[in-house]
């Protein structure tokens, strides 16, 4: 499959990776960059005065002398810029950034020891202790993302040395992990190894690595107490990073044999990255019961535990997953590589089973949470994206440090910047799904795609004014006899669509979200219409932050309110959906963007003592409300944000009028 994006949506953002982030986030991994790196929360533990990232290797390859600074997975930094840059390749072929990237890779072999161990922290510091404290440790989990970043290069650049480097790593990890005496039976802190030995197996057709990969995801929990077992054991009883060891194991996943967990649990990144990994291990392996597992943890996500942005994660503590239907606004975390690795289970879900759900969860989380990550100009981060924020509570209440109002220049904790690079990069590789003689269209953009099929070529443009404008148009031809098919995903929040076929309207059914089509298609255009209405949305009662409340969308894209275009103290405001909504395109705002004006009213306190008798609170002026995209807050400045607004006569269900 080879999809080349057209989009000036898109386009625009992977721009901003090769020309902004790419050498942005070099310069920090060097140390060259001058910036202030902010904790992502107080927590004086957290080491922010640099990266030391690619001095680390360097320490570690014998061609600089020091210690480690950082996390003891600062590797992981390195591996996905180098992933992202891998796809950047892929998409506009660039001689520097490879000459620069493949020095990356060749300093990465200069740091892998003879038997192919990678670990710059136990190569400095502490080799005594590889593989000896794997609640923490996360050897595995920088693994994991060196493999993926090996095989994203070797696709955009034939690149054999790093491919080599991988299969030496996987190999490595195989000689020391299995149910065979003698060898660790076990699993790592932090999943992300299974994703990584699957994207390997998938390129190098090597069973081993398949097999490694689900013997890690089956070992977990099966011994809830290998953590424990390995810290007795372990000479040093220094941690290695300090706290940990005061999560539940449901933080780790480990709390029951993976085949009995339901519900998701514990870290948000983890648990999104392990059932990554378990759905592509069942689709490789037809293992039904893993694929089990997935279904039942995916319900409870987006059913009872994910944000109406795509955010997943309700607490700090533990970057984690709470309790069903707690979707607190403004203590939340909705960790940006939470968001990314809830796209990447999505789309591995679509590969299992054809459900226009995955890939509405993908959009969802996409446009609005995983682009709120990141800012306009490439440079500023979040590594939580909050639902609600009053820049006050985020400097004065120790429970919301973690909740800023600007995205900082970089992180203490840096994991997200180069994920969401990495995402943002791959975007060609999500945008269809091919299965056997079908071509499934799962995200709507301006590209062209070539597939191969073992009956035929198939070729696909796509033409759309997505996400603005809902009219979508294909144009498929194909090489060969025999009859294909193409399929497109109808929008969840379509209501109303319509389908032609070579300029005629036709009636097509969809199954599981989806309109099929079975042809020899020669020249053949089919033309999709989605109504773009303005939708408000109210949460189940049983999610008491948003009891009386209600959020806007259009299309793919949730809205919020800001201080700057609504004045201070946004939680007087209340929507009115009675009186209608305007939407406009404002092409000089925030680099382009769908504005909505809605009629609403302030509520203007009364003033004098701290309570009043009930209705004796003052009165309410009419005013009208701007709301912008969210993904697009926090670009001009520090100032208020929310999405979930009060609602005029909350006690009543809206009825919109159409």
């Amino acid at each position: 499959m080879a999809t080349k994006i057209t989009d000036a949506f898109w386009r625009r953002y992977q721009s901003i990776v090769k020309n902004e982030m790419l050498p942005y986030q070099w310069k920090v991994l060097n140390d060259e960059a001058d910036i202030c790196i902010e904790r992502e929360r107080d927590d004086s533990s957290i080491p922010n005065e640099k990266s030391h990232a690619i001095e680390n290797f360097k320490i570690a390859a014998g061609q600089s002398a020091g210690n480690h600074y950082g996390w003891v997975f600062q590797d992981s930094d390195v591996y996905k810029w180098l992933e992202a840059a891998a796809y950047t390749l892929e998409n506009d072929m660039d001689q520097e950034l490879k000459e620069l990237a493949d020095k990356v890779v060749d300093l990465i072999g200069s740091a892998q020891e003879e038997d192919g161990y990678l670990g710059t922290y136990f190569t400095i510091e502490a080799p005594e202790r590889k593989f000896k404290r794997l609640s923490e440790s996360h050897e595995l989990y920088c693994a994991g993302h060196f493999l993926e970043a090996a095989v994203a290069y070797y696709g955009a650049t034939e690149n054999e040395k790093a491919v080599g480097m991988a299969c030496k790593l996987a190999d490595c990890i195989d000689r020391h992990f299995g149910k065979e005496e003698g060898k660790i039976r076990g699993y790592d802190g932090h999943e992300e190894i299974e994703i990584g030995l699957m994207r390997l197996f998938h390129l190098t057709g090597e069973e081993r690595y398949l097999n490694l990969s689900r013997f890690f995801l089956y070992e977990r929990g099966a011994d809830n107490a290998f953590f424990e077992k390995q810290k007795a054991e372990d000479p040093n009883q220094t941690p290695l990073i300090q706290g940990l060891d005061k999560f539940p194991l449901s933080y780790y996943q480990v709390h029951k044999p993976i085949l009995e967990q339901d519900t998701a649990e514990g870290h948000a990144v983890r648990l999104v990255y392990m059932c990554t990994a378990m759905a592509d291990a069942a689709e490789a392996s037809g293992d039904e019961k893993l694929l089990n597992v997935c279904r039942k943890i995916w319900r409870n996500i987006v059913d009872r535990r994910m944000y109406i942005t795509g955010g997943i994660g309700s607490t700090v503590i533990g970057e984690s997953f709470t309790f069903d239907y707690n979707l607190p606004n403004d203590t939340m975390y909705c960790e940006t590589c939470a968001s990314v690795g809830l796209i990447f289970f999505a789309y591995q879900m679509l590969r299992n089973e054809i459900r226009g759900e995955y890939g509405d969860v993908m959009e969802r989380a996409l446009y609005n949470k995983a682009l709120a990550g990141m800012a306009l100009d490439g440079k500023h981060f979040f590594y939580v994206n909050p639902l609600e924020v009053n820049p006050e509570s985020s400097r004065k209440d120790p429970g919301k440090s973690h909740v800023k109002a600007v995205r900082p220049e970089w992180l203490g904790c840096a994991c997200c910047p180069p994920n969401l690079a990495r995402l943002l990069a791959s975007l060609n590789h999500y945008v269809y799904l091919k299965k056997e003689t079908t071509v499934y269209s799962v995200l709507f953009m301006n590209c062209e795609s070539e597939f191969e099929t073992e009956k035929g070529s198939l070729f696909v443009r796509q033409e759309t004014e997505y996400p603005y404008k809902g009219t979508v148009r294909f144009l498929l031809r194909q090489n060969g006899d025999e009859e294909l098919g193409f399929a497109v995903r109808i929008p969840g929040w379509a209501n109303r669509y319509t389908v032609e076929w070579n300029g005629q309207s036709v009636d097509v059914k969809s199954k599981d979200g989806y309109i099929y089509f079975r042809k020899r298609f020669t020249d053949d255009i089919i033309t999709l219409q989605f109504d773009m209405e303005i939708e408000v949305w109210e949460a189940n009662p049983l999610v008491r932050a948003d009891i009386g409340k209600a959020a806007v969308s259009r299309g793919p894209f949730v809205y919020c309110a800001e201080g700057i275009d609504n004045g201070e103290n946004l939680h007087l405001l209340k929507l009115d959906a009675q009186a209608g909504f305007r939407y406009s395109y404002d092409a000089q705002l925030l680099g382009g963007v769908g504005i909505i004006k809605a009629s609403g009213y302030r509520q203007v306190p009364k003033p004098g003592a701290l309570y009043h008798k009930m209705n004796d609170l003052g009165g309410e002026t009419e005013t009208e409300i701007t709301l912008i995209p969210y993904y697009a807050w926090a670009n001009r400045g520090v100032n208020e944000m929310r999405v979930w607004m009060r609602r005029k006569d909350s006690a009543k269900p809206f009825d919109i009028p159409n």
